[in-house]
């Protein structure tokens, strides 16, 4: 009895055997096959494109959620109490399993181009299913802690939408080469039909997703509103520490129109600003007060807070990854503010001429000054001497006590009301976070007088897709940033957008239809002859095109023959 071994491969081709290699750990040319991938191997292949594709939205999601860096940061440090920058190692490992993930589906991809039988090895097994677990883990953690900031994704394909899809088309339109060739080598009509169809159905959609970008960008030039009025949140913290004489002094120094703070009471009675519940990110507390460093910043009277330093944990931490280019002069005065109160700040706005939007916070129920907070902050106001109209009232708490005790102050509302509720609280003002507002929200508030300020608007791309959509004014972490922004990144007319949208489309169609041309060349020249029937030497000529799935043109083969008479 002799037994037959398979059909053997031997030819010299050092590309394809580092495809083979690195992909399946097929090194040697006896181990590469041109037989059909089997269907566990086509399970893995759907697995790796599945974990490509989270990969890319989640890859896709960090980078457009930089704008929230330091308030996710903020999220992470009020749940665990210490101060880390948590973006550092959630980027690294995204761009890491990204890197690696994208590496193996290309060279999936020329294993296909080239015939080769799909074979992943068992490491990059591992290394798959360990990518899709970790990135579908992270996804669901930071929904639940952090769920509104898919919003986004959403928000920024407005802007990204129309260059993604000439992205998207150049990479389906590059897969044509890809998919001609299984056609031309396939030699089942069904599987070729049904090839092609898919093919074609993501290539239409495609060409006419368009039809449902809609971006505020997309506008006739001189529909463009003035350029949204900028206010340094916290003043300008990427430069100096936030909520300090400097930061505000800092944004003040890039020319925005108003400084946003967070306002606590201490112990006896004196409005200071403060974001944490606690004096721990921002202070020396741990030092200076070490059995009180855990306590609610408000339990701490005005004395104790002056004796703090408010600079050093900026040098330290550094946050924003600016220190490095400060001098040693500005480090040194980094490292030596102090605690601001309300009034100092008040003073400075008013000096400038600048407004002030304050964002209070109620002291704990066993506070002395629990109740009459309120009042407190408004005799530092009335005290400060800025006039009334340049301050945006936001608490809502005793609204009507304070309207009536400083009528010109703006009364600002933290929540999307309807419209006759805001007239009915004499509320000219809105202050919602930028994925709060749509457009046709906006749009309602400017007809009707309504002034609205989005925060925190940090990126360009964000500071222009707001403009474009008409918003008045924003609040911003890096007013220096967006200050260098003097025109929308990109705008462009609808008939603009319309006439690259079809040029675009053309160009596609004409490429995919030369490739499928140029790769069933003789497929097509034979059906247009009328030919019914081969000779051998029709059939040597045609092999390229109408071979079977074992069988390899160009190639040499050895039947081996092993086994012992029976």
């Amino acid at each position: 009895m002799v037994k037959h071994q398979p059909l053997q491969v031997y030819e010299r081709q050092l590309c394809l055997s580092c495809l083979t290699g690195i992909y399946g750990c097929r090194w040697k040319r006896y181990q590469r096959s041109h037989d059909d991938t089997t269907k566990w191997e086509c399970l893995w292949s759907f697995i790796l494109f599945c974990t490509f594709s989270l990969l890319l939205v989640w890859f896709y999601f960090w980078w457009e959620a930089h704008n929230d860096y330091s308030e996710f940061n903020w999220f992470l440090y009020n749940r665990s109490g210490e101060w880390s920058d948590g973006t550092v190692p959630i980027l690294a490992a995204t761009a890491a399993g990204f890197t690696y993930i994208a590496f193996l589906t290309i060279l999936a991809l020329c294993h296909v181009a080239v015939g080769q039988q799909l074979n992943l090895h068992w490491l990059h097994k591992i290394g798959v299913t360990a990518a899709l677990l970790t990135t579908v883990i992270s996804v669901i953690s930071v929904t639940q802690m952090w769920g509104e900031e898919w919003d986004v994704v959403w928000i920024s394909l407005q802007a990204t939408g129309p260059f993604l899809h000439i992205g998207a088309l150049a990479a389906v339109t590059a897969l044509a080469w890809l998919v001609a060739g299984q056609v031309a080598r396939a030699e089942k009509t069904r599987f070729q039909l049904m090839v092609v169809l898919i093919y074609l159905s993501v290539l239409l959609m495609l060409y006419f997703i368009p039809l449902s970008i809609t971006s505020p960008c997309i506008m006739e030039r001189g529909s463009l509103k003035a350029a949204p009025t900028i206010i340094g949140h916290q003043g300008a913290p990427m430069l100096a520490p936030e909520n300090t004489l400097l930061s505000f002094n800092r944004a003040l120094q890039r020319n925005v129109s108003g400084l946003e703070a967070d306002v606590t009471i201490s112990l006896d009675g004196v409005p200071f600003l403060l974001r944490d519940r606690t004096l721990r990110r921002t202070t020396n507390v741990r030092r200076v007060f070490p059995q009180r460093q855990y306590d609610d910043a408000s339990l701490f009277n005005w004395t104790d807070l002056s004796s703090l330093n408010a600079g050093q944990w900026f040098l330290k931490d550094d946050p924003f990854w600016t220190v490095q280019y400060m001098s040693t002069s500005e480090r040194w005065l980094l490292g030596n503010q102090t605690v601001c109160s309300l009034e100092q700040m008040l003073k400075l706005a008013a000096r400038s001429n600048r407004s002030a939007l304050l964002t209070l916070h109620r002291p704990p129920s066993n506070h002395p000054h629990h109740h009459d907070w309120v009042n407190l902050t408004l005799d530092s106001v009335l005290r400060s001497g800025i006039p009334q109209q340049q301050v945006m009232w936001t608490v809502d708490s005793n609204r009507e006590m304070v309207r009536k005790a400083a009528p010109g102050l703006q009364q600002t509302s933290v929540q999307k009301l309807p419209l006759d509720t805001l007239h009915h609280k004499g509320i000219s003002r809105v202050l919602l976070r930028y994925n709060q507002a749509s457009a046709q929200d906006i749009k309602l508030y400017n007809e009707n007088n309504i002034s609205l300020t989005l925060y925190w608007v940090n990126e360009p791309w964000l500071y222009s897709l707001l403009w474009c959509s008409g918003v008045p004014s924003v609040s911003s972490e890096a007013p220096q940033v967006l200050r260098k922004v003097h025109y929308p990144l990109w705008l462009m007319s609808p008939d603009e957008y319309c006439l690259i949208w079809i040029f675009t489309d053309l160009i596609s169609f004409a490429v995919v239809l030369g490739i499928f041309i140029f790769q069933n060349y003789h497929v097509i020249r034979w059906r247009m002859s009328g030919m019914r029937s081969y000779n051998p030497e029709q059939i040597m000529l045609s092999a390229a095109v109408r071979r079977s799935s074992r069988d390899v043109n160009n190639m040499k083969e050895k039947l081996i023959f092993s086994g012992q008479p029976q």
